[in-house]
């Protein structure tokens, strides 16, 4: 029988016992190769990765925030230049922005979903605009339609900001390979996640691949040749070996969070508001937000119950006190602040389970009615 007394935000001792004999296998492989740094492992995880995420290349980064970086510099922003964020999201990735030379413009997001909303982004705009990061948050991908013909009306580039977003579908495609560049994380608690740090840059354009590669690796072109001024930024071999291991059972893994995102959106019918789809299916459901007007109320009743729960994100990232002044933005991000103020996210996981999820539900539906 289900224990539900304690039920944790993300349960990756369950995850991990289900691959362990794969995962002893990967680590004993590494270790008896002595391949510690690049190598056969990250070449054939690359491999691997790309052709998952439906692009040519894929470049091994040792963090979500240093891909973003390197992806930023590597499609050639830097000083002078500003990237439009949405002013809902991780801090991260506005510090790629940043760690790139450039300025993050904040606009404003959409109000069902949390994802960049286009026409405050196209109010964002200014004569040293070069690009806007398309965030893919909670799991679902932005209208990238929409930002992609915004991009084309200015000129500018589209980067993705996939960390919350392995295996999610926008028209077809997946995450990844809907701009010119995306960056991953792989930090342990993502959809896939290494046991570990790790990152990813993925893309189809061979010079910002090139680039990319130099650049996590001290500026190398090849041994002891270094053509630019490079940062040590790579992925780990043995990372990349359990990232291997871990790939194999993505998609799955996916679906069975839809299976329990779906059973949330039955049980909690009139005790939250919750993430509206854009299209039914393609949400691989990173986190499970909802929002209440009563956030951290909520949030100490679960937790008083046994229930883990998180915050994801406050402050919205025009009143973090590390961009202060570093930032240029919208005139209203008012939903960035909703956001702030009313989301939190609910377990979810592979193996979660019916029983979590209505004794959960219970809590939040309990806490609606008082």
């Amino acid at each position: 029988m289900t224990d539900i007394s304690r039920i944790p935000f993300v349960d990756l001792q369950r995850q991990h016992e289900e691959v362990m004999p794969d995962l002893r296998a990967a680590f004993e492989r590494v270790v008896g190769a002595s391949a510690f740094i690049l190598g056969e492992e990250v070449e054939r995880f690359e491999r691997e990765f790309a052709s998952h995420a439906g692009t040519r290349h894929c470049v091994g980064i040792a963090s979500g925030t240093a891909a973003l970086a390197l992806m930023m510099i590597a499609a050639g922003i830097g000083e002078g230049d500003e990237v439009i964020v949405p002013a809902h999201t991780y801090i991260a990735s506005a510090l790629g922005v940043l760690h790139a030379g450039a300025t993050p413009a904040l606009c404003d997001v959409e109000d069902g979903t949390g994802l960049i909303d286009v026409e405050s982004a196209e109010a964002c705009i200014g004569q040293r605009t070069a690009a806007i990061l398309a965030v893919h948050l909670y799991g679902q991908t932005c209208d990238m339609g929409a930002v992609r013909a915004l991009a084309d009306r200015h000129g500018l580039l589209v980067l993705e900001d996939a960390a919350q977003a392995h295996g999610a579908l926008d028209d077809g495609r997946r995450a990844g390979s809907l701009g010119t560049a995306a960056a991953f994380s792989f930090y342990p608690g993502k959809n896939l996640g290494a046991l570990g740090d790790g990152g990813a840059i993925t893309t189809d354009d061979d010079q910002i691949a090139e680039r990319a590669r130099q650049l996590r690796d001290i500026g190398q072109r090849r041994k002891g040749e270094h053509v630019v001024a490079g940062f040590n930024e790579r992925l780990d071999g043995l990372q990349a070996a359990f990232l291997s291991v871990k790939l194999k059972r993505l998609d799955a893994w996916n679906e069975d969070r839809r299976v329990w995102a779906a059973a949330y959106r039955e049980a909690l019918a009139g005790s939250a508001r919750l993430l509206e789809e854009r299209t039914p299916g393609s949400c691989v459901y990173h986190l499970f937000p909802v929002r209440v007007p009563e956030r951290d109320e909520l949030r100490t009743r679960l937790e008083s119950t046994g229930i883990a729960a998180g915050v994801h994100y406050s402050p919205a990232l025009h009143e973090q006190p590390a961009l202060a002044g570093r930032f240029r933005r919208a005139d209203d991000l008012s939903v960035s602040e909703s956001w702030a103020r009313e989301e939190l996210s609910l377990p979810i996981f592979p193996g979660l389970g019916r029983e979590r999820v209505e004794r959960i539900a219970g809590v939040c539906a309990a806490a609606s009615a008082a």
